[in-house]
């Protein structure tokens, strides 16, 4: 070889590394801040930032060394001077697919919080934030998780995302931060804890099989809120009448908040409603054209009563009401629709004539609120700068997601969290339901825990709590309170067994 060409290819070399990412190493900030609670001054230390995950490559049977493969944005919260073995830590993340943990975070378990006000008293902008004395941190540590892809959790240069878009993916990125997080923080022997919203429940439930199988870390406690365990309970086709149902006792709810069952106590509202998705509903869209003419007229007039709806409609959709179109119909003849995560919301619709409502109101109205409030928050508090757009809400990564470990199935995590527990019969399970959750219908939720395959004597380990609210029913500052409550005596109690 020439001397000219190999300075050549010295320099070619030179150039590739001096252009090549510098290798992404965490940017964690840590802060010093107090919380007063009851006259009790807390003080407890934060770190925000995104920590590597890294995956050992290996070829031919030799290894490679380690490849960053994404970096994850979480928020701690560790209490000063506690005792690591004894205090609790919960790990916290909402659900979509594709949505960040700023809902948990700045909705109920921080040690802040933001104030979005809630249906007729809503907070206008630019917003604010103040000290939540309710928050979790008194019972646990807590550690916010933003899924890659969202919030500013992001694959590295030349990585795919669609890796992490997935339910596979998704469960063993999120264990893996997990995992890192106890590591790292000599927590081992800590009470462990799992707070998930939404997909957040179905995620937390894989994860509590997922960790134990991969790692042996064992759980203490999942926290699900606004469950969905069983995708088949709120996946309306043809094929599948379970959510026609199930739905009901939700849609019998929300008829009743805007006045259209007169004076009737709720309760006895939702008695009639469950008692005839779980009988005679079913019964009937199982008969199909084998139902009598009188019996089709009777199932028609009780599901229009429940509902709220008119016995035309109900008649014309064959006694099938999906979620949407009701969220739609419902108050068509008010000009408005109500929303689908909390009924409770209403808006103006400006087509009549629409069969599926332009606009959620029980997320528009409030999410510029959470968004102001952290944008400000992880800046001027925690003191973490980063230029890329926090993503709240990614649309694309709901798009995009894949569900094929379950193809020809329902998508379901029953099993996984039936092993989990057989596994470690001291795993206690909190599942919070709002009675105007259009989202995740808290009757649909109690037919899964239902089907969970455990020993009688592990069924007093599931414990249920039911607030007046939507799906994010700390938004109702009444449901908020008695929420942050249940969720510290639960944590309390499912540490100390």
């Amino acid at each position: 070889m020439s001397d000219t060409t190999a300075a050549a290819e010295t320099a070619e070399k030179t150039s590739d590394e001096e252009t090549k990412a510098p290798e992404p190493v965490d940017d964690l900030v840590t802060t010093q801040h107090t919380l007063t609670v009851k006259r009790r001054k807390l003080a407890y230390t934060a770190q925000t930032g995104r920590i590597v995950l890294r995956q050992e490559i290996k070829k031919d049977g030799k290894a490679e060394g380690h490849r960053a493969k994404a970096e994850v944005f979480l928020t701690a919260y560790t209490l000063d001077d506690a005792e690591p073995g004894t205090r609790p830590v919960t790990f916290a993340f909402n659900g979509g697919p594709g949505s960040s943990s700023i809902w948990l975070h700045l909705g109920l378990l921080g040690p802040r919080r933001v104030l979005s006000g809630d249906v007729d008293e809503l907070v206008p902008p630019p917003y604010g934030l103040e000290d939540n004395p309710d928050s979790l941190l008194v019972h646990s540590d807590l550690v916010f998780i933003d899924p890659v892809s969202t919030g500013y959790s992001r694959v590295t240069e030349g990585g795919e995302s669609q890796e992490y878009s997935g339910f596979q993916g998704d469960v063993e990125s999120v264990a893996e931060v997990i995992r890192l997080w106890v590591s790292r923080n000599e927590r081992w022997l800590s009470p462990k804890f799992l707070a998930g919203e939404s997909y957040g429940t179905l995620r937390a439930a894989a994860l509590a099989g997922h960790l134990q199988e991969r790692y042996g870390l064992y759980l203490n406690g999942l926290l699900l809120i606004s469950s969905v365990l069983d995708m088949g309970t709120l996946r309306f086709h043809e094929g599948n009448d379970l959510p026609y149902s199930l739905y009901v006792p939700t849609y019998a709810a929300i008829a009743h908040y805007h006045g259209l069952h007169g004076e009737r106590p709720l309760d006895d509202v939702l008695a009639d409603a469950e008692d005839f998705a779980a009988k005679d509903l079913p019964w009937a869209l199982s008969r199909g054209a084998r139902l009598s003419t009188e019996d089709r007229a009777e199932a028609v007039a009780t599901l229009a009563s429940l509902t709220g709806l008119t016995e035309s409609y109900v008649d014309r959709v064959n006694l099938r009401i999906e979620h949407v179109r009701f969220f739609t119909e419902l108050l068509r003849d008010r000009g408005l629709t109500v929303g689908r995560m909390d009924g409770r919301f209403t808006t103006w619709e400006v087509d009549g004539g629409r069969e599926h409502m332009s606009d959620d109101p029980s997320v528009s109205r409030i999410i510029g609120a959470y968004s102001a409030g952290f944008n400000h928050y992880v800046r001027a508090e925690l003191g973490y700068h980063n230029d890329l757009p926090y993503e709240i809400l990614s649309g694309e990564v709901f798009k995009a997601w894949s569900y094929k470990e379950f193809e020809g199935r329902s998508v379901s995590v029953v099993s996984t969290l039936s092993e989990a527990m057989r596994a470690n019969p001291y795993l206690r399970v909190h599942v919070a339901f709002g009675h105007y959750d259009g989202a995740t219908a808290y009757y649909a939720s109690e037919h899964v825990l239902a089907q969970l395959e455990i020993p009688e004597e592990l069924r007093d380990n599931i414990e249920t709590a039911y607030y007046p609210a939507g799906h994010m029913m700390y938004v109702h500052e009444p449901s908020r309170l008695q929420q942050s409550k249940d969720l510290g005596k639960f944590i309390t109690s499912a540490s100390n067994r």
